[in-house]
C-alpha cells in the first residue's frame, strides 16, 4: 500500500513542479571558456575571440592555462593598454590553472597575464551589459477583462492547485 501511495503522489508532485517551473522567468547565465579550445595562452587574438560575443551581467569567464607559467589578473584600462601587472585590481589566479571569474558588475573588465605574457597578446577586454529585457508579449486585443479570463486567472488555476493538493493528501492517507 505504501508503494501505491508513492506511485500516485509522485506524478502529482512532478506536475506541480513542472507548472511552477513554467511560471519562473527564464534566466540563463553563460560560462565562456576564454580563448575557446585554445584556452588562456600565447598566440591567441583575444580581441577577435571576444568581438562576436555578448557578455551579460551574471555570465562567467573560465580561464584555462598552464598554472606553472601564467596567471589571470584584472587591471584597469591604463594597465591593460600598457601591460602593467604590478598593481592588479584583483588576482584571479588560484594556482590550479582553472579560474572562474563572475561577471557580476555592468562594466568593462580588463584581464592580462603577468610575467611578460601580456606583451605576447595574453590580454582581453570584456564589456559586460545588463541582460536584454524579455520579449514583449503580443498586444492585448481587449483592454477590459472578460468574465471568462477573470474566472480562469483568479479562480480556475488556484482551484486546480487546491484539487491537486487535496488529491495528493488523500492518496497519501490511503
Amino acid at each position: 500500500m505504501e508503494g501505491l501511495r508513492r506511485c500516485i503522489g509522485l506524478p502529482a508532485v512532478v506536475v506541480v513542479l513542472m507548472i511552477a517551473s513554467m511560471m519562473l522567468p527564464e534566466v540563463a547565465a553563460i560560462r565562456y571558456i576564454v580563448g575557446a579550445n585554445m584556452g588562456w595562452t600565447t598566440n591567441v587574438n583575444y580581441t577577435t575571440w571576444a568581438q562576436d560575443k555578448h557578455f551579460y551581467n551574471g555570465d562567467w569567464l573560465f580561464f584555462v592555462y598552464d598554472r606553472n607559467q601564467m596567471n589571470v589578473l584584472e587591471v584597469n584600462q591604463t594597465d591593460y593598454e600598457s601591460c602593467i601587472s604590478d598593481h592588479p585590481l584583483h588576482n584571479w589566479t588560484t594556482g590550479a590553472g582553472r579560474d572562474v571569474v563572475p561577471l557580476n558588475v555592468t562594466k568593462t573588465y580588463y584581464f592580462i597575464s603577468g610575467k611578460g605574457f601580456c606583451y605576447g597578446g595574453m590580454k582581453v577586454a570584456i564589456h559586460v551589459q545588463d541582460p536584454p529585457p524579455p520579449p514583449s508579449s503580443s498586444p492585448i486585443r481587449n483592454a477590459s477583462p472578460t468574465l471568462m479570463s477573470t474566472f480562469r486567472g483568479q479562480v480556475l488555476v488556484p482551484a486546480l492547485f487546491a484539487i491537486a493538493a487535496v488529491w495528493d493528501s488523500f492518496i497519501f492517507l490511503l
